[in-house]
Order: structure tokens, then sequence, then C-alpha cells
């Protein structure tokens, strides 16, 4: 479950992400219910076994079957989860599957419980997002000549094109030659791949948002200026 909310008197509408048919909106009727089974079985990051029925853009929750749950998510581990959630909502059309990204997405929300490395999962996450969505980085080679990436060398990232060498110009982002690499290799060792890396990611993500807030990003901000 990515999201959920309040459906006249009882009932919750939840945003699902689901192996086989994509991002899926469920009506839950009666899951605001003290007695409702579905009220403890409802709950972000856990893995689900679903069942339900219509034809309509909101389908009609029946069954919800618990398959088992990692440990929860705790601090800033829990907002990165809610980020993660947010830009599958934002940026995934609905009922198309994804079953790639729901592997790397639960293998994210498990990376999150159990590592400490939350800005690395999180840039995973996004490349391979973008990848999902008909955007994938190209990060190995300029452009405009077709050279290899030089680790030597300093670049600019131009939105739906790549990378092409810096000759002069001070472009809003300067990359790295060796940053470029890192991430093609998805090696968040160096503190500076991880610093340029979430400032490309943050480029390309909110290019393709086309104006939509992220408001986990902002609250995530806005706690690290504590």
């Amino acid at each position: 479950m990515l999201h959920s909310y309040p459906y006249r008197e009882t009932s919750l509408i939840v945003e699902t992400f689901t192996r086989n048919h994509g991002r899926v909106p469920l009506l839950a009727r009666g899951a605001r219910r003290p007695r409702s089974i579905l009220r403890g079985l409802l709950l972000s990051f856990q893995s689900l076994l679903l069942t339900w029925s219509g034809k309509s853009e909101l389908r009609t929750l029946h069954k919800a079957e618990w398959q088992g749950g990692l440990s929860a998510l705790r601090g800033e581990s829990l907002l990165c989860g809610f980020y993660l959630n947010e830009l599958v909502i934002k940026l995934l059309p609905r009922e198309v599957p994804h079953e790639r990204l729901f592997e790397d997405y639960q293998q994210s929300i498990f990376d999150l419980a159990t590592h400490s490395q939350r800005a690395a999962t999180l840039r995973r996450f996004e490349k391979q997002l973008l990848k999902e969505i008909g955007y994938a980085l190209i990060l190995d080679h300029d452009i405009e000549t077709g050279d290899p990436i030089r680790p030597e060398l300093d670049y600019s990232y131009l939105i739906e094109r790549g990378p092409v060498p810096i000759n002069g110009d001070d472009p809003p982002l300067r990359l790295s030659g060796t940053t470029l690499i890192d991430l093609m290799q998805d090696d968040y060792s160096n503190p500076l791949t991880l610093q340029q890396g979430r400032a490309l990611m943050r480029l390309l993500i909110n290019h393709h948002l086309n104006g939509q807030t992220l408001h986990t990003r902002q609250l995530l901000s806005d706690l690290r200026q504590l």
C-alpha cells in the first residue's frame, strides 16, 4: 500500500502498487470500522495478497492477506519510504505493469529497514524509476561525440539527452566524470558521488514532475536543517 485516505464515513480509498497490474486504486469498504479485518492490514510498506473486482477506474477491494512483513521503518528511514511512495504515485501511470520496478521497490524498502545507507538506496530507486517511465539516464558516453566518459573531465547534463563536457561555461549543475561512472555502476562510496548524484536526480525528477511538489522531500530537507 502506498497511500490511503478516508472515503465517506467508514471506508478508505487505497493506492496500491502491485506486481502484475502496476498502480491500482481500490475502494476498501468499511475498512475504518473498529472491527474490520482490513483495519490492521492496510498499512504502508506491507506485502499483501489482494483480491478485487470492478471495471471502473476505482476497483472494489474484497480481500487482503498479509504475506509477511519487514522490520518497521523508523525515523528518517520512514520518511524515505514515504518519499518512494510519493514518487510512485506521482510518476507512474495507473494500471501499467512495472514488475522490475515492483521488485526494486520491495528491495528498497527492505534496505531502508535494515541498512543505514539511505541516500544510496534512494538514488538506485530513482534511477530505475526514470528508466521505467522511459527516461533512462545516459551515463557512459558524451552524447555529442559518443566518446566514453572520462573521469578527469567535468560534465553538464542536458535533460532528456545526457552528459556533455563543460567547455568554459558555468552550468547550473557540474558533474565529475567519476560521478557519472559511479552512478552507472551504482557505486555510492564516494561522498562527491552522493552529493552530485542527489543534485542530478533532483534536477531530472523535478523536470518530469511537471510542477508537482514532493511533500516528503521538503519535510526531509527541513528535518536535516534542524
